[in-house]
């Protein structure tokens, strides 16, 4: 009884070790073969942490009591190894190395490579085969991918292989089971996160493995033909390990028919990516959407954007018009010097989008036309904007302000409504146009309108003005405004007012012309009838002025010289009346009385004033 609780105690803490031992962030290979009096390099992987890139390395050699160090980053060697062994640290790559040369027969046995003071945490044991030769076995290749990170994986056979199957497939107890192959046989556990694409030369291709989890860890085989029948294989040893700097986010996205979604990419800030793109999954390969250098597939035209901001390490994927030809597995994808890429799944449930409005809009040259996007309840606290799409992203028109007091407003029954208006549409002015959503500088949903700008301006529009016959067009810029569900009235009226306005100034204009006209004219007439005495159809003199001939007859013609001139009504009109210089300062007195004198002033004026008419026509 006793042996047996031994047994049983030796099997738990075996397996307990062993467990640990998987657990350990430290990863190397399991196997390592070098030829007799030849040399071996064994390499071992370790997370990036600070600690880790400034604590000891070392590699020890397993007994019966305890692992004792052969070699170490601290400067120490064993004597047996003296000037046959080495260990170099790569701490920026996560790696460190120990070669060791002039193998020889005792050199087999068990080892581990790790850090810290002793073996007990971070290690990874090894074994250590010397083979007499000609040839040794070759090595699996080894893989060290952070959880829910990404790994790439290149295989390589002749230019006979071109034409057959390719495959992935991993060890198990029973055999190896296909992950994937060319057959577009996918296994269920890595379907949307693993793909197979073919490269030059023929025979040769790259496997992709994504969101990366604990039970991924395992010994896989990349081969050309039919394992186990014919064709070549390699052996490839993938390690995932826990600790990992870039949060994936979450992994499902819901949308519904004619709705949108919003998908964050993230990536490591301290990379450099020249590129980031989207794809879809395929069991054949992996097809781009878009990526960040404004390529995008045709189909996609108006209904997909990427925005990359690298500053936080994120690049995000906007799709509207969903369909259900749209569920499926899609690809974050980076490359650079650390590649990252990650999956997500995206499903179509029941349900109906939470931005409304019209889909598509015609409209004439030189027309208002105001596009409505109405939202419900819950996003009436987001910020709201209007924008239009291009391949390279969508240009924010203008946006709704934030609630200046800061407090929450419980949202009416009734749907709200964002317009984008222009007053004057041109012909630039065709194309998509999204309404959308965002909150603390993360996109929400989006509705995308296709704005179709036909013709030329109609004479009859209150837009166009005529000019001798002639049309003129009106081509001012388009104004973008965003209003609330009850300015839209108040828009109408504002442009009846124009259009009255632009009715009535042309008419007050040209009464002020006629007017200031008539002004001119009278104050030049006035000013005339100061030359003229009598007789003209300006004069301003009436004709009681003459009731008593006496008083007035002749008067203001007696005394002037044969030489003076007077002009009365035109300059070729001259009178001259007998006198000298005497008479004119001391005009001789007329009796008032004298009927013949009356007669002749009367007279004299008449002749006058006939003058005046006919010099004055």
């Amino acid at each position: 009884m006793t042996f047996l609780v031994f047994i049983f105690l030796l099997s738990f803490l075996q397996a307990q070790s062993t467990r640990i031992l998987s657990s350990s962030p430290i990863f190397g290979p399991r196997q390592v073969t070098g030829l007799q009096g030849g040399s071996v390099t064994v390499k071992c992987f370790y997370p990036r942490t600070s600690v880790n890139r400034h604590d000891r390395k070392y590699w020890c050699k397993e007994s019966t009591r305890q692992c004792v160090t052969v070699i170490s980053s601290s400067g120490y060697t064993a004597q047996d190894f003296t000037g046959r062994a080495t260990i170099t640290d790569f701490p920026e790559q996560g790696i460190f190395t120990i070669e060791i040369s002039k193998l020889v027969e005792k050199d087999i046995s068990f080892y581990k490579c790790g850090i810290g003071l002793n073996d007990r945490g971070l290690s990874f044991r090894v074994k250590l085969d010397v083979s007499k030769g000609p040839k040794v076995p070759e090595e699996a290749e080894l893989y060290y991918v952070e959880l829910g990170g990404s790994v790439t994986i290149n295989c390589a056979f002749g230019l006979e292989y071109g034409s057959e199957r390719k495959y992935m497939c991993r060890m198990g107890k029973t055999g190896c089971s296909t992950v994937i192959d060319t057959y577009r046989n996918v296994n269920e556990n890595y379907k949307g996160r693993v793909l197979l694409s073919p490269q030059e030369p023929a025979g040769s291709f790259s496997l992709y493995l994504t969101q990366m989890r604990k039970e991924d860890s395992g010994v896989y085989l990349c081969g050309a033909g039919t394992y186990g029948e014919k064709g070549e294989s390699k052996e490839l040893d993938v390690h995932v390990y826990q600790e990992t700097s870039v949060p994936q986010g979450r992994h499902v996205i819901n949308g519904v028919i004619g709705g949108s979604v919003s998908v964050e990419c993230r990536y490591d800030p301290r990379g450099n990516y020249t590129l980031k793109y989207w794809c879809k999954w395929r069991k054949n390969g992996c097809s781009q959407l878009i990526n960040n250098l404004a390529s995008m597939t045709d189909s996609y035209e108006g209904r997909i954007v990427l925005h990359d901001n690298p500053e936080n390490g994120t690049f995000t994927v906007i799709m509207n018009q969903l369909t259900a030809a749209d569920a499926g597995y899609y690809w974050c994808m980076t490359d650079g010097d650390m590649e990252r890429k990650s999956t997500k799944e995206l499903k179509i449930i029941e349900g109906q989008p939470g931005l409304t409005g019209p889909k598509e809009i015609d409209a004439v040259i030189g027309t208002q036309v105001t596009i409505p996007c109405s939202y419900p309840c819950k996003y009436y606290s987001y910020q709201k904007y209007w924008c239009k799409w291009h391949n390279t992203g969508c240009q924010t028109l203008i946006s709704s302000e934030q609630n200046q007091t800061g407090l929450v407003v419980n949202c009416d029954k009734e749907k709200r409504t964002l317009y984008l208006t222009f007053d004057q549409v041109i012909q630039t002015d065709q194309g998509w146009y999204w309404c959308g959503v965002s909150n603390s500088g993360h996109y929400g949903e989006t509705m995308a309108v296709y704005l179709t700008v036909n013709g030329a301006e109609i004479a009859d529009s209150p837009n166009a003005v005529s000019d001798t016959g002639s049309e003129v067009s009106i081509n001012s810029r388009n104004r973008a405004g965003v209003l609330d569900d009850n300015s839209s009235p108040s828009s109408q009226e504002h442009d009846s007012s124009k259009v009255i306005l632009s009715v009535l100034l042309p008419i007050a204009a040209v009464c002020l012309l006629l007017a200031t006209a008539f002004v001119v004219v009278k104050f030049r007439l006035l000013k005339r009838t100061d030359l003229v005495s009598v007789g003209s159809y300006r004069t301003n003199i009436s004709m009681s002025e003459f009731e008593n001939a006496a008083d007035y007859g002749a008067k203001d013609n007696v005394g002037i010289n044969d030489a003076q001139e007077t002009q009365i009504g035109g300059a070729d009109e001259f009178i001259t009346t007998p006198g000298n210089a005497e008479d004119a300062e001391e005009p001789p007195k007329v009796k008032r009385g004298s009927k013949e004198e009356a007669d002749l002033a009367y007279s004299t004026f008449l002749l006058q004033a006939n003058k005046v008419a006919q010099g004055q026509a």
